[in-house]
């Protein structure tokens, strides 16, 4: 990545981070929230949510906070092999992303939907013969969309459902050739423990 494009991503990141903060009103509680889940659609090993063989998991963690109607929300994800298991290709990607929540609260109940930008940094390699061929790395910034629901039992314990679609701006690279319009995108289906303090 060059220091122009390291600069823009250290700014975005900055100014989603600033967001977030400003989004949450003062009475806002903050949150953790470690998840665990799968893709599917778009490009992901998975074509469909359901009917899937390849079902590769990804974890990561939101962090935020939430207020009786608004709030926000930094996410990391890691997806592991997320192109598929092969034994001559491994891939991954990365998610860091920074959303904005609006999460009317009902009593225990907090229903959401969320929008979101940042970056996604996918990784892939082919390897042939034992010796590797390509090593492919693509820094986008991309954005996500979803919604999902927070149900809490008591003052700091819960749990949370989420569905996110992630699309990247940016057309993806491998093996050196430009896939043309091809833009990195896949949905994903988590369930994930909250920690309110």
């Amino acid at each position: 990545m060059s220091p122009m494009a390291r600069m823009s991503v250290s700014t975005l990141l900055l100014t989603l981070l600033i967001s977030i903060s400003s989004a949450a009103p003062a009475r806002a509680q903050g949150f953790v929230s470690p998840f665990i889940g799968y893709n599917f659609g778009g490009d992901s090993g998975c074509v469909e949510i359901t009917n899937c063989e390849d079902k590769n998991l990804n974890w990561g963690v939101g962090v935020g906070a939430l207020g009786s109607i608004f709030g926000g929300e930094l996410e990391f994800a890691f997806i592991p092999d997320f192109f598929g298991e092969s034994n001559t290709q491994s891939s991954s990607v990365f998610t860091l992303m920074g959303n904005f929540m609006l999460a009317p609260r009902f009593g225990p109940v907090q229903p959401y939907g969320t929008i979101g930008l940042g970056l996604i940094k996918s990784h892939a390699e082919l390897t042939l013969s034992g010796l590797v061929q390509s090593d492919e790395d693509n820094n986008d910034f991309g954005w996500n969309v979803g919604g999902g629901m927070f149900i809490f039992f008591g003052d700091h314990f819960g749990i949370r459902g989420d569905i996110r679609y992630f699309h990247a701006f940016s057309a993806l690279e491998f093996v050196g050739f430009n896939l043309g319009e091809t833009k990195l995108d896949y949905g994903r289906f988590s369930g994930a423990l909250a920690v309110k303090f």
